[in-house]
């Protein structure tokens, strides 16, 4: 299945910052900004959808009755935001069917978290995962966590150079920005005079005898971040 996410809010800045951080973080996301909006877009793309994010206040309509209309034509995860404390937004919410509420102000880092648990619950994350992966000689097996080169021999790799591998290598040839792969390994952003990462990035390229000074595998993008350039083959067995 496809992770692909619908949220409706009204604040367009808002709207943009979750765009923007999800796309990073390799989700498609659809946008609307009142319940007008949103009702196409999942009349739309309902059986594509892998979860919705509905907002509790609209222009139009609030995030209660969407819920009932999505409830009734589709079991797709929902996840509800509101500016309101009242515990009593949050029980009726999950009474009407949503799996996860989120009071506003949250951070996207949170709700990143709370969409990566729903999807590991759904199996839309696990569903036919390979196992192996398998680039220039080298074997990274994500069952026992080892990385094999040509001749069958293990690469000692510490667990944040597994953890920044596996993610390299789930996606070749993508310009991966510094803070997804920070918070991907490290679970933070990567503060604009933190050079942890690319120490880990140096650590990673010498293990995969990778030249840090013209690099083949692992190369640095000015200004974007790193891209993992190798052909890259993912296999079940």
């Amino acid at each position: 299945m496809t992770r692909k996410i619908l949220i409706v809010d009204d604040d367009q800045k808002t709207r943009t910052l979750l765009k923007t951080y999800l796309e990073k973080n390799q989700y498609e996301v659809r946008l609307a900004h009142n319940g007008e909006a949103f009702l196409a877009e999942f009349q739309r793309y309902a059986d594509e959808l892998s979860l919705v994010i509905l907002d509790v206040m609209l222009p139009d309509t609030d995030g209660f009755a969407l819920c009932k209309i999505v409830r009734r034509k589709s079991n797709v995860p929902i996840i509800m935001l509101t500016a309101s404390s009242d515990e009593t937004d949050r029980v009726v919410g999950l009474e009407l069917g949503a799996d996860d509420y989120i009071a506003k102000p949250y951070s996207p880092r949170e709700l990143l978290a709370r969409i990566k648990a729903i999807h590991r619950r759904t199996g839309i994350d696990n569903a036919a995962a390979p196992r192996f992966y398998r680039f220039v000689g080298f074997t990274l097996d994500t069952v026992e966590r080892t990385l094999l080169d040509s001749a069958g021999q293990v690469v000692a790799l510490t667990g944040m150079d597994y953890q920044l591998l596996k993610y390299f290598v789930e996606h070749p040839g993508d310009v991966l920005d510094r803070n997804v792969l920070s918070e991907e390994t490290r679970g933070r952003d990567a503060g604009p005079l933190d050079r942890s990462l690319d120490v880990q990035i140096s650590k990673l390229r010498l293990r995969l005898s990778d030249d840090g000074k013209q690099p083949h595998l692992i190369k640095t993008v000015r200004g974007a971040g790193y891209v993992f350039s190798a052909d890259v083959t993912a296999a079940a067995i």
